[in-house]
């Protein structure tokens, strides 16, 4: 049973390398939004255009800072699998279990969140330029 439990622990830390990665794209992927955004908002100064403009740049803010958070808890998860070396009844703690799944959950979101987003910011701007 004891392989059954470093299987998972070895799951855990795999997903875990791969949202790093994916948090890295994102915040990359985000920078890149705000750049452009500063383009076209340095080329047009209509009111209604540039309320619309402060929206995205507001919710670029927003997914920076849940990249971040997002960021920290897969790192304190990183701390607590390291110290969880010892199986119990040869399965993660509850608590640790508990943990991964809200996390898995909130990385789903900003996966459809921020895509959405991104698609809602190109097909504005591609409406006004």
């Amino acid at each position: 049973m004891t392989n059954s439990y470093t299987a998972k622990l070895d799951q855990y830390r795999h997903e875990y390398r791969t949202w790093q990665r994916m948090l890295e794209f994102f915040k990359q992927e985000n920078a890149f939004l705000k750049t452009r955004l500063s383009e076209v908002v340095d080329r047009n100064t209509d009111k209604e255009f540039l309320a619309l403009a402060e929206h995205f740049q507001n919710q670029f803010i927003i997914k920076d800072d849940f990249i971040a958070e997002l960021k920290h808890d897969i790192n304190e998860m990183e701390t607590i699998l390291k110290t969880t070396t010892t199986p119990l009844k040869n399965m993660p703690d509850k608590r640790v279990e508990a943990k991964h799944i809200k996390l898995r959950n909130e990385i789903e979101y900003l996966e459809k969140n921020f895509t959405q987003l991104k698609n809602e910011f190109n097909k504005y701007l591609v409406s006004v330029l």
